[in-house]
């Protein structure tokens, strides 16, 4: 039997509609919107369909582990006794980014920090010191995102690594250039497709007539990536 689990697609605030709509089309199960995110469920496949297809998406996310923090103390604590062997090993390299709305942590550098301690540390104490993963912000092999809402606190694998709106196919850009994700969403909202003919007078670095290309021929958003 297929395993699957519960899956978090980040987008822009306002885009979560028309991402429940791409979810749907995709097959997802268990849909529910939230604030700038979709949650939903699937298999690995659709972990790997949800990175290449999704066009309004900007990550999509792995939820592993979820505990309240009622302070940094018992943040660090937590993760130092969360099982980080499942997912990583000494010798490999990591990040961890943040995202935080809560009256409690203030700083989202300060639990990105903590958080890396606390992983470095379960580490020192499982090899009693001779070896720990390192910290690379640039390419990582793996990379952690935490998600608190006040005091609740959601341990997420980021999947998708770079902003999924990054496409790959744009060499340079103009001034003010608008997010490829929004663009998709514009496409999708005014039902653009393979019949239709789409005129932009302003296009700037042609963002827009690119994502109703790609939608109207059915082309995946990051096969280029």
């Amino acid at each position: 039997m297929t395993k699957t689990f519960p899956m978090i697609a980040k987008t822009l605030p306002g885009l979560e509609p028309v991402l429940e709509q791409e979810l749907t089309a995709l097959g997802a199960n268990n849909i529910q919107i939230g604030r700038r995110m979709v949650s939903y469920e699937g298999d690995l496949k659709m972990l790997y369909k949800s990175n290449l297809y999704l066009r309004t998406a900007l990550k999509v996310l792995r939820p592993i582990y979820e505990f309240d923090a009622e302070d940094i103390d018992i943040l660090y604590t937590t993760l130092l006794h969360f099982d980080w062997s499942q997912w990583l090993t000494a010798d490999m390299t990591f990040a961890v980014d943040a995202v935080v709305y809560s009256s409690t942590f203030k700083h989202s550098r300060y639990v990105v920090y903590k958080t890396k301690d606390a992983i470095v540390d379960y580490f020192r104490e499982q090899t009693g010191g001779t070896k720990r993963p390192s910290v690379k912000l640039s390419n990582p092999q793996l990379i952690f995102h935490l998600h608190i809402a006040e005091q609740h606190v959601t341990l997420c694998l980021d999947s998708s690594g770079e902003s999924l709106h990054k496409r790959g196919y744009r060499a340079n850009a103009g001034g003010a250039p608008i997010k490829e994700t929004l663009a998709a969403a514009i496409g999708d909202v005014m039902r653009v497709r393979r019949a239709a003919q789409v005129c932009d007078p302003c296009c700037g670095s042609g963002t827009m007539l690119i994502e109703a290309a790609l939608a109207a021929k059915g082309i995946a958003p990051w096969r280029l990536r």
